[in-house]
C-alpha cells in the first residue's frame, strides 16, 4: 500500500472506438477502435514508466482495449466495477489505492474529462483511445 509520501503515475485511458449497438455494455471495438488500441498500448510500452497494472471498467469496449494494452507491455490486468460510466475521482483513486504502479485506468467518457478536471484543473480532451498521465498523491 502506498504511504502519504509516494505519488504514482496514472495514465488515465479513455476506450478506443466502438461500433454502436445496444446492450451498451457489449459493444464490441469496431476496426478503428483495434487499432487505435494497438496504437496507444505501443505508446504505452514506450514509455520510460508503462504500467504495471491495467484497471479497467468491466464493458466489453473498455476490456477489448485494456487487454491489448495488458499484453503489449506485459502488464497485470483486473476489471474493475468502480470504472463503470459515472467513475468519478473518488472512484479512480479508490481503484488504484494499494496499487504498485504505474497504472493505466481504462475508463469512459465524460468520466475520464471529469475525473482529469477534478484532479488537475484541466480537462486536456478524450479522443477514443485517448490518454492522460497524472500522478496522484501528496
Amino acid at each position: 500500500m502506498r504511504t502519504m509520501l509516494e505519488t504514482m503515475l496514472v495514465f488515465l485511458v479513455r476506450h478506443a472506438h466502438a461500433e454502436p449497438g445496444d446492450p451498451d455494455d457489449l459493444r464490441q471495438l469496431s476496426e478503428r477502435g483495434k487499432t487505435e488500441a494497438r496504437m496507444l498500448a505501443d505508446r504505452l510500452a514506450a514509455h520510460d514508466m508503462p504500467p504495471l497494472l491495467v484497471l479497467t471498467s468491466p464493458l466489453a469496449r473498455a476490456r477489448q482495449t485494456a487487454e491489448t494494452i495488458a499484453a503489449k507491455v506485459g502488464a497485470e490486468l483486473r476489471v474493475d466495477e468502480r470504472l463503470t460510466p459515472g467513475a468519478t475521482a473518488a472512484d479512480v483513486q479508490a481503484a488504484v489505492d494499494g496499487a504498485r504502479g504505474p497504472v493505466a485506468v481504462v475508463g469512459h467518457q465524460p468520466d475520464c474529462s471529469d475525473v482529469a478536471r477534478e484532479l488537475t484543473g484541466h480537462d486536456p480532451g478524450f479522443p477514443t483511445g485517448g490518454v492522460f498521465e497524472l500522478t496522484l498523491g501528496p
